[in-house]
């Protein structure tokens, strides 16, 4: 019997019938070919991929950072086809205005009339692929906001629902700082993770340099659509979550804040500022998702410890004693997972 076959009554109690239980079938074998249509495009990148999966199922936005040349932008858009729904992309620049972004009211004449109509920018997709999001000033990065938190736009007082589902994956380059703008904490919060691209390895750059300098087929299979995507992501919050998990996701999250009782001497010696609660929110979502898609129906402490990085290095500021000392963000998160322990029985 296989583990997605052994069903316990706390499985059942939280995903109620045999549809939702199909349903999660559905999704862990989705997600086994998604993958393997993102292969016949993207070389390596296998943790990327499974955060990036993780995040779409779990219905949050995506920064992913790393140098040019590593195919963050391919990824996206490859993630997109496979999905078939509508995208979006903007090449942000320093002369972007937030009404290229989110639209703007034109003067239409009809009948002898003249009236204001309200035409969609790009943001009324699917998928937006927000390229290069740090090279923009914050009055345009700020236009994204509402859309990604609230799923709406707000234009001249009238507010524009979002088609679903929708997902902001944005990139940005890590080495260049001249031209670029900072995204601000508050535009930061809103992406469930930060995924970051490393080089690739000698074997596998040499595959991607023979299959981009030949003629190849990269048409890929479509195994799912939005709808599925949407209920993937309702089954993801009916996963329970153990009280003690969720109190380990939240200490995690308050031993980061310097100003909080738990934090540990490094935190307050590197840190300037540290998560919020939807970074608490966000690991124990996410840690649904890589659940089911593991063959569980519990959330562990390994779901929360392996996600810590991807929700938490965006999230944590650090202060210039860090920087003297040449601290990174993930060097401040392996330590906080080595820091708190798991809660005990009486929590």
């Amino acid at each position: 019997m296989s583990e997605l076959e052994n069903i316990t009554e706390e499985a059942v109690a939280g995903l109620e019938s045999q549809d939702d239980l199909a349903l999660v079938r559905k999704m862990q074998t989705g997600r086994d070919q998604i993958v393997a249509e993102i292969k016949k495009v993207i070389v390596g990148q296998e943790a990327v991929i499974d955060e990036l999966l993780i995040a779409l199922f779990a219905g949050g936005h995506c920064l992913v950072t790393g140098v040019p040349g590593l195919a963050k932008t391919l990824l996206i858009k490859t993630v997109a086809d496979i999905l078939q729904v509508k995208f979006s992309r903007i090449q942000f620049t320093p002369d972007l205005m937030p009404a290229d972004v989110v639209g703007s009211e034109i003067v239409e004449e009809k009948d002898g009339q003249r009236k204001l109509k309200f035409v969609k920018g790009p943001i009324f997709t699917n998928i937006l692929l927000a390229d290069e999001i740090n090279r923009t000033p914050p009055k345009t990065q700020s236009s994204l906001l509402e859309a990604m938190e609230e799923r709406q736009v707000t234009a001249a007082g009238v507010t524009h629902k979002m088609a679903r589902p929708f997902f902001v994956l944005a990139t940005q380059n890590p080495i260049e700082l001249e031209g670029t703008y900072p995204l601000p904490e508050a535009q930061l919060d809103r992406f469930m993770f930060k995924i970051e691209l490393g080089y690739l390895s000698e074997d596998d750059e040499v595959m991607v340099v023979g299959n981009t300098t030949q003629v190849i087929d990269n048409t890929v299979a479509h195994p799912l659509s939005g709808d599925d995507i949407l209920e993937f992501q309702r089954i993801a919050r009916q996963v329970p979550a153990a009280q003690a998990v969720i109190r380990y996701a939240v200490r995690l999250v308050h031993a980061s804040r310097p100003q909080s009782p738990m934090a540990p001497s490094f935190v307050n010696d590197w840190v300037a500022w540290g998560a919020g609660i939807r970074a608490s929110q966000n690991l124990v979502l996410a840690g649904k998702v890589r659940a089911l898609l593991r063959g569980r129906y519990n959330v562990s402490y390994g779901d929360i410890r392996a996600l810590a990085p991807a929700v938490l290095r965006h999230r944590v500021l650090l202060n210039f004693h860090a920087e003297a000392e040449r601290i990174t963000t993930d060097e401040v998160v392996r330590r906080l997972i080595e820091a708190v322990p798991e809660p005990t029985a009486d929590l």
